[in-house]
């Protein structure tokens, strides 16, 4: 099937979206460009190494987990 005889193509499908859910793709949308613009945090010295494990729930120092 050519591109243009696609039925499927993304402004289509978002044409048939109801105005809620267009307003959450926009806002969506507004939200992922205003992440770009932001800089990045300041690097910490003295942390630990990878992501926060607070976000997870899962605490780990030299090899003994605890999930509280």
């Amino acid at each position: 099937m050519s591109k243009t005889n696609n039925p499927l193509r993304s402004r289509d499908r978002r044409a048939e979206l109801p105005p809620a859910a267009r307003r959450a793709l926009a806002e969506a949308e507004a939200r992922r460009r205003e992440g770009a613009k932001r800089p990045a945090p300041p690097e910490e010295i003295g942390g630990r190494d990878g992501p926060d494990p607070a976000r997870y729930g899962d605490w780990e120092v030299k090899g003994i987990a605890s999930d509280f």
